[in-house]
């Protein structure tokens, strides 16, 4: 409805600032004469929306100019049952926590009842993790609220491979592995999955939709997260690496402490063991040379010769 999408483009001019013809269009997935007639629609019905010329240009909103759009009710009961407790505490500590809002559930009047069982059937918890780096949840309290209220959400988002775009869906869960969030969602190209960290520029529209009768989170997320782990790589190499590096690392692949060896007495302070997942041999090699003197290879023992015979190869072409 035309309403609900002027709303929208509110929104987006108060979250982002400036914004163009061309990006009205591309989140809202309208065609930019449309998005053009919308901001003068605004324009007319009191909002100061400021257009500005040259390749810089776009629609602002006048400076000291706000509306406060009304929210969702019952804030305390959505914020605790879509931040699921204990997620850091293994699969025990998870379900005791699953139990014990069973109970607190089962106690709540029937109208606020009936509200808590369907925010629950958006949010999965999966208590094993993927490694030890830490995330960037900025965007997860308004993807928290898309999926709370039904309401479309736009963000830009970087892919694996590091390409940026924007993106308008219909978000349909949240799901929780430890401490990395993802968005599981409607786009046009189908149901698809988002890693939060990944996200950028997060602005809740007014536009609602309608859920997908029976649509099961957590099935979905099983398949997922089975398919997930066969893109992390079916090369492990253990790497003595500095804590920081191993950070670092754990961003892009899937990593582990791994057992120690008889000679892990030998690694720096602040070093560990770790058991990485890389998709070849040659990522494997590639890693390990990038790290230079930051890394220390352990197995398999056939990459240790490879990165020495690499490594030798380097300095004798810097010699000549």
């Amino acid at each position: 409805m035309k309403a609900n999408r002027l709303l929208s483009e509110l929104m987006l001019l108060q979250a982002r600032g400036r914004v163009s013809t061309r990006e009205v269009a591309a989140r809202m997935e309208i065609s930019q004469r449309t998005a053009h007639r919308d901001m003068e629609a605004l324009c007319a019905a009191g909002i100061p929306v400021v257009a500005l010329r040259g390749s810089q240009g776009g629609w602002e909103l006048d400076r000291g100019w706000r509306t406060k759009v009304p929210s969702l009710d019952e804030h305390e009961l959505r914020a605790m049952l879509m931040t699921p407790a204990a997620t850091s505490g293994g699969r025990a500590m998870v379900a005791a926590a699953e139990r014990a809002l069973n109970k607190l559930v089962a106690a709540m009047p029937l109208g606020m009842q009936q509200q808590a069982i369907s925010m629950r059937v958006r949010v999965h918890v999966d208590p094993a993790g993927w490694g030890p780096w830490a995330e960037d949840l900025s965007a997860l309290p308004v993807v928290q609220e898309a999926v709370a209220g039904d309401r479309k959400l736009t963000f830009d988002y970087q892919t694996r491979d590091g390409r940026m775009g924007m993106r308008t869906v219909e978000p349909l869960g949240v799901v929780c592995k430890v401490s990395t969030w993802y968005l599981v969602a409607i786009q046009s190209s189908g149901l698809r999955t988002f890693r939060v960290s990944r996200m950028a520029n997060a602005v809740l529209l007014a536009e609602g939709f309608e859920r997908p009768a029976n649509f099961d989170l957590g099935g979905y997320w099983a398949r997922t997260a089975a398919h997930l782990e066969s893109l992390q790589g079916g090369f492990p190499a253990v790497f003595g690496l500095p804590d920081e590096a191993a950070l670092a690392l754990g961003r892009w692949r899937r990593i582990e402490l791994a057992p120690s060896d008889p000679g892990a007495a030998d690694l720096p302070a602040g070093w560990s063991l770790y058991r990485i997942h890389f998709d070849d041999e040659g990522q494997a090699l590639f890693v390990a040379l990038g790290c230079g003197q930051n890394v220390s290879v352990r197995e398999p023992r056939y990459l240790q010769a490879r990165v020495r015979q690499e490594a030798r190869a380097m300095f004798a072409r810097g010699e000549r």
